[in-house]
Order: C-alpha cells, then structure tokens, then sequence
C-alpha cells in the first residue's frame, strides 16, 4: 500500500465510527461497507475524496474522506477527518421496540403472551403489506 493510503478498516475505527478495529473488520467482511460503491474488504485501500458508506446498528453512514490517520485521534480531530453525509437517524420513538416488558416484571402472563403474540402478527403483516405494494399506492 503506497503513503496516500489506508486500509478501510483502520481508518473507520481512527475516525470513531467503529468502537473497536475488529469491529470494523467485522462489519467489513459482512459487507456493511462500501467504498466508492464497491464492497469493501477490511484492506482496502482509502484515499482523500473516497465515499465510504457503513451500515451499523440499523442506520446508514456516509462520509467522505477528509484526511488519512492511521492512529486512533480524538473525536475532534476525528470530526475533521471526513465530511458526514448521512441521513438524520430516526426519532427515539420509531425505535422503541414493541410488546417490551419492564425489568424486574416477572415472567408474562398468559394473557399477556397473547397480547404480544397479536401485536406481533399485526407488525409483521404490516411489513409484509409495505413490500408488497409498490411505491405511491396508498390501497
């Protein structure tokens, strides 16, 4: 790898998009990232003006390549390192889970199983509703 570049994986993890350097490589090899819209093994190389987008825990990120660090940087540095262009996350309410039991209530009564087992079935059919029709038909 010649001096204008950096192995994907280590460069998401010196810019803190990722915890730790095996994650990325992780996230990598599962193909949840892509440079310049090409899958992306964790040693491929990176340069300035590359796109990287990343899915993690349900959201997309996409940035732009600023700068190559090769050394993990603070968040202030890192934040200087690419341009974020990704989309706001979700509201906290969209990702509240349904049917989630408070800690500490004890195991679900009957009725209660019920109850979760509808909302379920109701959430899944209206899944199976949205990809079914296609866009703009509101039937």
């Amino acid at each position: 790898m010649d001096e204008g570049t950096v192995r994907v994986d280590l460069w998401i993890w010196s810019v803190r998009l990722l915890k730790t350097r095996s994650m990325a490589t992780t996230a990598c090899r599962a193909g949840h990232v892509r440079v310049n819209d090409e899958r992306a093994k964790p040693a491929t190389p990176v340069r300035p003006g590359d796109e990287i987008r990343m899915r993690h825990d349900g959201r997309e990120r996409i940035v732009i390549v600023q700068r190559l660090v090769r050394k993990r940087v603070g968040a202030s540095v890192a934040a200087e390192c690419l341009i974020d262009k990704s989309p706001p996350p979700p509201p906290r309410e969209a990702l509240i889970p349904i049917g989630r039991r408070d800690r500490g209530a004890g195991r679900p009564t009957k009725r209660d199983r019920r109850e979760l087992d509808r909302l379920r079935a109701l959430d899944q059919s209206r899944a199976a509703h949205d990809l079914s029709t296609p866009a703009g038909d509101d039937s």
